[in-house]
């Protein structure tokens, strides 16, 4: 349950309180009620502003109530919102056309959630390795990297080896082998005549931004094509512009097999997701085999094209790039003052907070008394993931506020 601070409005307390009251309890939520937003910030009940460092787990990447995202959605709301795919709509075509050229690829699979595009990621991959590669049935594994975070499906916590998110969910499914993230000898070592893929975030948000080697996405890759074996990029978190390109594995010029896209693709208004990858991975599927009755909507089809129209420009990429910069910058020198390490990646930064100042939750009420949001992870890390259309003297600010937070 959230505790509620003695001098929150009594508005916003009794709102949380029914939220207590009523929902299940499986988020620790700050003790703040958020009723508006633009842009980089948002507007609690009380009408208080917020600088927003966590944009929904990088689902805003384009800020709040972004002009051309809400015109696309309010279009059209006032046409059709929903067919299923029973039938053909207007809006489906166009939108997979765009996606798929983004990301250089034939097919996309459209569905809602993040863990969705990952389950149905694993789907293909087995269906590839029984009916191309012709592995026996029944034996197909799948290479995955500790520390990893790609949903909450009993699947996907199976092969995770947080504790907060595995315990007591058991039985697990088989057929996941994990290995050490950042280590790419150790994904040969495990690779053998049952391997359909190797499934990979290409920066790990949830397990506090953890930024590969370099070298490692490339040598992937090498490693997967050399094995016949499909490289799966999980970019529900790094992709669509957060890291300063398109997609993380940009970074260092790799292509996967198939992408697994969400949270940014639906602009922060729809839940969008979605696997993108060529005729013969996603081709394998079959009329009846997989579905999704919103999957593939005309409202979230709408607006997921103009996310993509929004991307193609590179403009967003390139902002993101150069305020990474300025806000690594800003962050290094407070390493021995309160910040044991700082990793960034783009407009994405994990910083460790010394446990002599605090837990990162505690850092995360500070901040919040102080106009700033932002989420702990993991015990001692803060994420940073602002809106992309944050200006670098807003950051500069946000710092500021994170350095009286330390003490």
């Amino acid at each position: 349950m959230t505790a509620v601070p003695q001098n929150l409005d009594a508005g916003a307390a009794r709102l949380i309180a029914v939220e207590d009251e009523h929902v299940a309890h499986t988020y620790h939520p700050l003790p703040v009620v958020i009723a508006g937003g633009e842009g980089a910030w948002v507007t609690d009940v009380e009408g208080k502003r917020y600088l927003d460092l966590l944009s929904a787990y990088s689902a805003m990447n384009f800020g709040h109530r972004h002009p051309d995202l809400v015109a696309a959605a309010t279009a059209q709301l006032g046409r059709i919102t929903l067919t299923s795919r029973a039938f053909h709509n207007d809006r489906l075509g166009p939108f997979a056309a765009a996606l798929a050229e983004l990301c250089g690829k034939d097919l996309v699979l459209p569905m809602n959630t993040g863990a969705e595009a990952v389950e149905s990621g694993i789907k293909v991959a087995r269906a590839w390795a029984y009916r191309v590669k012709g592995v026996a049935q029944d034996a197909a594994t799948i290479i995955v990297a500790g520390g990893n975070f790609h949903g909450r499906t009993t699947t996907i916590v199976g092969f995770s080896d947080d504790p907060v998110a595995r315990d007591d969910f058991g039985p697990y499914a088989p057929g996941f082998v994990s290995v050490p993230f950042g280590d790419a000898a150790a994904i040969e070592a495990a690779i053998d005549e049952n391997t359909a893929a190797v499934l990979l975030e290409p920066v790990q948000g949830e397990a506090g931004v953890i930024v590969p080697p370099e070298g490692y996405l490339r040598a992937v890759r090498e490693i997967c094509t050399r094995h016949g074996v499909l490289f799966i990029a999980d970019e529900i978190q790094s992709g669509l512009g957060r890291v300063g390109t398109t997609f993380a594995c940009d970074r260092e010029e790799v292509v996967p097999d198939m992408y697994l896209l969400g949270k940014a693709l639906g602009g922060g208004i729809v839940p969008l997701s979605a696997v993108v990858a060529n005729r013969d991975v996603l081709g394998v599927l079959r009329p009846g085999e997989h579905g999704s009755t919103f999957g593939g909507n005309p409202l979230a089809a709408a607006v997921g094209e103009r996310v993509v129209q929004l991307l193609a420009t590179g403009r967003l990429q390139s902002r993101a790039a150069a305020l990474g910069e300025h806000l690594e910058q800003k962050l290094a020198p407070l390493i021995g003052h309160g910040v044991t390490a700082v990793r960034v990646a783009g407009l994405w930064a994990g910083v460790d907070i010394d446990p002599a100042r605090g837990t990162g939750r505690e850092v995360a009420e500070r901040l919040l008394t102080r106009g700033v949001l932002a989420k702990d992870t993991h015990g001692q890390t803060i994420r940073i993931a602002p809106p992309l259309v944050i200006r670098a003297t807003e950051l500069d600010w946000a710092v500021e506020q994170l350095k009286v937070a330390l003490g």
